[in-house]
């Protein structure tokens, strides 16, 4: 490969790159996400009681900020602050009973208001963006709206079910303070019913809390207000609530895996620029090898001719002297002039046969070759090594976080497949994984460690509650080996995480990737 060749292939990769940058497709609001945030929208009841039928008097939306806690607008509970004779109720999305709530904090100011459960619901918090847009964006607002309810002929009743919340699409219109705080103006539709339901971007992260819209006649365009994060994470904090805050670009696992080929492709164009690179070397270093053997071959013929020449030119003195002597009947010198003329002809002839044929070029060049291969192979080549506790540190670039990142994690690794010295990892054609299912929490996620690359990656499912019930039962059907049960073992945990697999959809809402580059000392305090 020569160097124009090799400029060409480097204008070929950056050409790649920019490719791939410019025709990144703006992220679009995923559907699994938008269903994620949904599951943690509720429906809020003012509820008012004759005897021992509880009746409803008007409802908003709400959703949760942690397991009990729901925030919704300060006029959806306004009535029943006012009136004690009245309470509020907390209906689910999906699935669960409903139960009371109580209004721990209200702020009439910003229209907020902050209720909590009387009983366990177990909610999916809604992360927060730490960044929202501020003036264009699409976005979805998610509720309850009640000219829905009534264009299904819900009755009094049909309220307290738990029912899936409307979603509808919109676009930012710009930051607009009114009425005395912050709001964000947008064209999602929202009526009665969705006060107090969260504004999301395209990774269902909460922008605002739906308030309030403007009044429209005939043609004229429809705008509706959100409460916006500047003024929730306030109210949340001074209520000593810590929210999920994600600060991140919006990217969609779609983005993230056109970037995952483009720079797989980077990688084997790079590998194969530096194999012929390599080829290259190996050429000329054969090519400088052989010359400079053709270049000794000639200097051994050229100097055994000289020798052979010169013993030559010594043998004919020697039998010129020996023939003299003849003459003179001077044996003894004769003796002495024809052994030297002996020796030395001799001498002559092995110089010229012992020259080294020009065939000998080849034989020494692989000699040459083979020899410098061993050298090379008998050095000491450090490499990393994934066994002991490693640190592994996030990579935004190929990450989707939707809550907040944990940008560093310990992980002590052992061959056999053992994390932290308490969890085994299964083996399967894929690798070594683990499947988690918790109990208190609508989310599966599966982790995945690489040895020879030193990746972690850990793919977290946000799932209903249909679904997590049987990921639950499925992960109830084995019993998880100890660390130091054998591969034999780890291998039937990675069979036995297959149900739990299949049952999860085709892509993650959620996934982290970990550089495991560097070795700790000392003990671990995390355990991923």
């Amino acid at each position: 490969m020569n160097r124009t060749s090799l400029a060409a292939r480097l204008l070929a990769l950056a050409a790649l790159a920019l490719a791939s940058l410019l025709t990144a497709a703006p992220a679009h609001a995923d559907p699994a996400d938008i269903d994620a945030a949904a599951r943690g929208v509720v429906r809020v009841v003012v509820m008012g009681r004759d005897g021992e039928e509880v009746f409803p008097i008007s409802h908003g939306s709400g959703f949760a900020v942690n397991g009990e806690t729901i925030i919704t607008n300060a006029h959806v509970v306004g009535p029943a602050v006012d009136d004690p004779r009245l309470s509020i109720g907390i209906v689910p999305s999906d699935g669960g009973e409903s139960v009371y709530g109580r209004v721990i904090s209200v702020s009439p100011r910003n229209d907020l208001a902050l209720v909590t459960t009387t009983s366990p619901m177990r909610l999916p918090p809604l992360t927060i963006a730490g960044n929202p847009p501020g003036s264009a964006g699409s976005v979805t607002a998610i509720g309850f709206p009640m000219n829905v309810d009534q264009a299904q002929g819900l009755g009094e009743r049909d309220i307290f079910r738990a029912q899936p919340p409307v979603t509808s699409q919109g676009f930012l219109s710009g930051r607009r303070p009114s009425r005395e705080f912050d709001t964000v103006l947008h064209t999602a539709p929202i009526a009665r019913g969705n006060s107090g339901g969260p504004l999301v971007d395209d990774c269902g992260r909460v922008i605002g809390v739906n308030s309030f819209g403007a009044e429209s006649e005939g043609t004229e365009a429809e705008f509706f207000f959100a409460v916006t994060v500047r003024e929730l994470l306030p109210f949340l904090r001074a209520n000593d609530i810590t929210p999920r805050i994600n600060s991140l670009p919006c990217r969609s696992l779609a983005d993230l895996d056109a970037e995952e080929r483009a720079r797989e492709a980077q990688r084997q164009m790079v590998a194969q620029m530096q194999a012929e690179a390599a080829e290259e070397e190996r050429a000329q270093r054969r090519a400088d090898l052989r010359r400079n053997i053709e270049f000794a071959v000639l200097d051994e013929r050229s100097n055994g001719q000289a020798l052979a020449l010169l013993l030559a030119m010594v043998a004919l003195g020697g039998a010129a002297f020996a023939y003299d002597s003849h003459r003179r009947a001077d044996f003894r010198q004769r003796a002495i002039g024809g052994s030297v003329a002996l020796l030395a002809i001799t001498g002559a002839l092995v110089a010229w046969l012992s020259r080294p044929a020009f065939a000998e070029v080849e034989e020494r060049l692989e000699d040459q070759l083979r020899a410098e291969m061993s050298d090379e192979s008998s050095g000491v080549i450090a490499q990393a090594s994934t066994n002991g506790t490693l640190a592994c540190t996030l990579d935004l670039s190929r990450s989707r976080v939707l809550g907040a990142p944990v940008e560093s994690v310990p992980l002590e690794w052992e061959e056999d497949g053992c994390v932290n010295e308490r969890t085994q990892y299964g083996l399967d054609a894929r690798g070594w994984s683990r499947a988690f299912v918790p109990a208190n929490e609508e989310a599966v996620s599966i982790n995945r460690f690489d040895p020879e690359t030193g990746e972690y990656v850990i793919d977290r499912y946000l799932l209903d509650r249909e679904t997590m019930t049987s990921a639950r039962s499925a992960r109830a059907s084995f019993e998880a080996p100890q660390c130091g049960d054998g591969q034999e073992a780890a291998r039937q945990l990675g069979t036995a995480q297959g149900e739990i697999i299949a049952l999860l959809p085709d892509a993650p809402n959620e996934r982290l990737v970990y550089d495991c580059g560097v070795t700790l000392e000392g003990p671990i305090e995390l355990d991923p």
